[in-house]
Order: structure tokens, then C-alpha cells, then sequence
């Protein structure tokens, strides 16, 4: 698969829930893309890891027709359960359970191998890193900020709700009567309604669907599915499966579901998943409901707009900016951008949904919703037009707003940033119109010229341990 994205250009397929031809990899169920070559109609199909993008973290790949010999069938089954959890989930419930019961002396944390420890354990992580201060059952509660956070951006990347970002979630669906949360991806604001409950008594419920394992040490199987958001797969099988109905069904209370997949996951693999939740839940209310939608909120940023709706017409996308306690970028303070990209798409009526004045966002009386302070409705649009949050200006000749730093380009007839260039088209490597870079037959040439001629610029923010090796015979001048 290494050549794959120099041959041409990948696409996903995407099969119907009855389809169980998939293979697997520890993952779950793979994918199906599909590659097309240059100057070919039709494209060669294979299957690759449905979460992970990057190859060193799943090198998972099958051609579609390929025929797998017993051997190589009986190892992908070996590294399959290699990677599985040490323990299954009634395992982990028991040690939790007996965990909690020791002296706060005796409970420990493993930081290296990010599991709970009990005393007959101690010798074997011994030369681990161990936190064993305060493990109170207040800080077991929020097993967000014990576990250490997966962060890889191609993969599995997990980037925390600021507490900010929670209780304005919190505060608006337990308004609007919901009393039951999916929540898909989404471990910070499990704990929060987890925490939440505890004082009140009129309190949500909530289940957590999320593909990092370690959450089983801390959650029932009421409480969590080891779940593959690409893929809709429940690693436990039917056992999490049928949690998984239970909560959509039991007891009749209002439910919502909040998804917050990584940046990187492709959009219409998502879009799959959350339709097959939504029409699961459609399903079980039977004729008691017709509404043809579960009510939904994804959080994404605010630049896949458009592919998001090709996936729910019905979404409306919030100006509402979601931060992040763990993420270099979008979160509040100095060290972050002052306007988060990552929004609130929804099928929830936006009137209804009040973005906290406190911080900026105020009533448009016009498109009847809260939006951020500087997106200003525009007479010509009809609409408060805004996406990232700041002011934007209406372009006569295009006619639609635009961001106030482009401006209209007449030989490409489109407002673009200046100092661009015109009829920049097809190949992004070498101007030609004929292909894509992906699929760029001088690719490899003009990333090796690139390479050579930017190479004192490559190691610019380097510590000095990768800077190319001095040439022997010449010496540093004196100055």
C-alpha cells in the first residue's frame, strides 16, 4: 500500500451493514477504498484499516480479490488478538470493584503501562513510573485526567473538552429535556454526567462509545462499549450491542446522541455510522415517534461544512466554538488561538440552542439564531455568514460573502487570497491540468529537487541531534 497514494487517487467505499465479506484487522472490519490509476476508467479496490490512516499504526491492507492462504489467515488472527485488551470488560469491572475497596496507600497507578494496580501486582511493574498519591475515589471518577491521552492526529487522536465546553453542552440539552446522552467519542463529558449524577437527583444518564480500551477499568458494561466509530463496530460483539439498544430504549427517556470523532477521520465513513445510529434509534421508537431523525450533535471544525451536509441535509452548523484542555491550538487562553475551528453541527432547532452571552454570542432576530459577535448578518446573503467567527464582507461579483483578506481575482473570477497564482489548476506539484498531485508522475523528482534545495531550512527548529553531518576537509572559518 506504500505506492497507493503515488498512483492515483483513493476513495472510500462504503458497503451495506449486511456486507460481512470485510476482513479484519484489530480495528474491527476493514474498509473498502478504491484507487484509480491515471488514464484508466476503472479502479483496483483493496481493504485498509478503517481507523487508522497512518500505516505504522495499522499496516492493515488486502486487495479485493486476493486470495489469503491459511497461513497468512491463521498469523492476521495471532496479531489481531495480540492487540487485544489483557483483560475482558467483567475482568476489569472485578479489579476496579477490588481496587476501590483497598487503603488509600495501596492504591496505584501504572503511568507506563496506564492500568490500575493491585497489591500482588506491584513487583511486576516495579520499574515502572507509578503514581500512588491521592487516588482518592473522587480522582477515580475522572479517569480523563489520569489516563494519559492518545494524541496521534492519523489515528486515534483524543483531544479533551475543556470543562467549559462540557457544562455549556450540559446546561443546554438537559434545558431543551433530554435525559439520556450517547456519547460517541466524547469520555469528558461521560464523566461530567457521571459526576453530575451523584448530585442530583433528576440527573442524565449517559453511555460511552469510544474506541480507547482503558476506559473498562473505570466503567460498568452499562456504562461503556469498546466501540470503532468508522466502522460502527462493537468489539464485545452482541454483549455491547444489545447495551447499546437497552440504553436507546429503556425507560422511554428523551435521548440525544454527541460525537466528537478526530479531525482526521474521513467524513463520509462517520456519516455511515451515525446514519446507521440514527436509524437504529428510528427503528426503536416505533410508532411512537416520527421524527425520522435521532437528535444529533457532531463536533467538528468548521471547514468540513459542506461534507457534513452532504451527509445530514437537516444540520445546521453553530457559530458555538468548541475548545480543548489538550490541544496546542483550539483551547481558551494565551497559548491558543483566540477563535477555535471546531463547531456544533446539528438537527436541533438553533433557536433553541442559547450560546452563553458571556462570551460574545448574541441573538440574530433575522436568521433566528444565537451567533458569535462578530458575524454580522449581511442583507445581500439574507444570512449571518461568518464561519470562523470573525467579521466577513459580501462580494458583489462572486455574490456571497468572503473572508476581509481575499479579494476578487477577475482572470480567475473568484475571490482568493492575494498575492496568489492565476489559473492555478489541476496538479498542485506541476501545474498540469491533466491529473492530481497524488497521482503527479513527477512527484518523487520534484520532492527530491525541493529537498535538496530547502535542506538547511529543514532541520530550522531542530535541537542540533539532525543536522546533516559536516563534510570532512572543511573546517569553521574564524571570524
Amino acid at each position: 500500500m506504500s505506492d497507493i497514494d503515488d498512483i492515483g487517487e483513493v476513495e472510500v467505499i462504503v458497503q451495506s451493514e449486511d456486507d460481512k465479506t470485510a476482513p479484519q484487522c484489530p480495528h474491527g472490519p476493514t474498509v473498502l477504498f478504491q484507487v484509480t490509476c491515471e488514464g484508466t476508467r476503472n479502479g483496483r479496490r483493496f481493504y485498509a484499516c478503517s481507523a487508522c490512516r497512518d500505516r505504522k499504526e495499522c499496516n492493515f491492507f488486502q486487495w479485493e480479490n486476493e486470495k489469503i492462504s491459511e497461513a497468512k489467515l491463521l498469523a492476521r488472527e495471532q496479531h489481531n488478538s495480540s492487540k487485544r485488551p489483557r483483560c475482558t470488560h467483567a475482568e476489569y469491572c472485578a479489579r476496579f470493584r477490588e481496587f476501590v475497596s483497598l487503603p488509600l496507600d495501596q492504591k496505584r497507578f501504572c503511568v507506563d503501562c496506564q492500568i490500575l494496580l493491585l497489591p500482588e501486582e506491584w513487583s511486576e511493574h516495579a520499574s515502572h513510573q507509578a503514581l500512588n498519591d491521592d487516588i482518592t475515589v473522587a480522582r477515580l471518577r475522572r479517569p480523563s485526567l489520569l489516563l494519559c491521552p492518545l494524541e496521534n492526529k492519523k489515528s486515534n487522536a483524543q483531544y479533551l473538552f475543556a470543562d467549559r465546553s462540557c457544562h455549556f453542552l450540559l446546561d443546554v440539552l438537559s434545558g431543551l429535556g433530554f435525559q439520556k446522552i450517547l456519547c460517541v467519542g466524547t469520555p469528558r463529558l461521560h464523566e461530567m454526567i457521571k459526576m453530575r449524577s451523584t448530585e442530583r437527583t433528576d440527573a442524565m444518564r449517559s453511555l460511552l462509545l469510544d474506541i480507547d480500551f482503558r476506559y473498562s477499568q473505570f466503567y460498568g458494561k452499562d456504562e461503556f462499549c469498546h466501540y470503532n466509530m468508522f466502522n460502527h463496530h462493537f468489539f464485545n460483539g452482541e454483549e455491547a450491542y444489545r447495551v447499546f439498544l437497552d440504553f436507546l430504549t429503556e425507560g422511554g427517556a428523551k435521548a440525544v446522541m454527541v460525537a466528537d470523532p478526530p479531525f482526521g477521520g474521513l467524513v463520509k465513513l462517520l456519516g455511515d455510522t451515525f446514519s446507521k445510529i440514527s436509524e437504529t434509534w428510528r427503528q426503536l421508537q416505533g410508532t411512537a415517534s416520527d421524527v425520522s431523525e435521532m437528535p444529533m450533535i457532531w463536533i467538528f471544525p468548521y471547514f468540513f461544512e459542506a461534507r457534513i451536509l452532504d451527509c445530514f441535509p437537516s444540520f445546521t452548523m453553530l457559530d458555538y466554538q468548541v475548545d480543548y484542555d489538550n490541544h496546542p491550538l483550539y483551547k481558551h487562553g494565551t497559548s491558543g488561538r483566540k477563535q477555535s475551528p471546531v463547531r456544533l453541527f446539528t438537527n436541533l432547532c438553533p433557536k433553541d440552542i442559547i450560546l452563553p452571552p458571556e462570551e460574545g454570542y448574541r441573538f440574530c432576530s433575522i436568521c433566528n439564531r444565537y451567533v458569535s459577535a462578530e458575524n454580522r448578518h449581511c442583507p445581500e446573503c439574507d444570512a449571518c455568514t461568518s464561519k470562523n467567527g470573525r467579521g466577513w464582507k459580501h462580494c458583489s461579483q462572486c455574490g456571497k460573502c468572503v473572508k476581509p483578506s481575499w479579494q476578487h481575482c477577475s482572470p480567475c473570477d473568484r475571490c482568493v487570497l492575494p498575492g496568489h497564482q492565476c489559473g492555478q489548476t489541476g496538479c498542485y506539484h506541476c501545474g498540469s491540468p491533466g491529473h492530481k498531485h497524488r497521482a503527479c508522475p513527477n512527484k518523487k523528482d520534484l520532492q527530491q529537487h525541493r529537498r535538496r534545495k530547502d535542506t538547511p531550512r529543514l532541520f530550522h527548529h531542530d535541537s542540533g541531534k539532525n543536522k546533516p553531518a559536516k563534510k570532512k576537509g572543511h573546517r569553521k572559518r574564524k571570524t
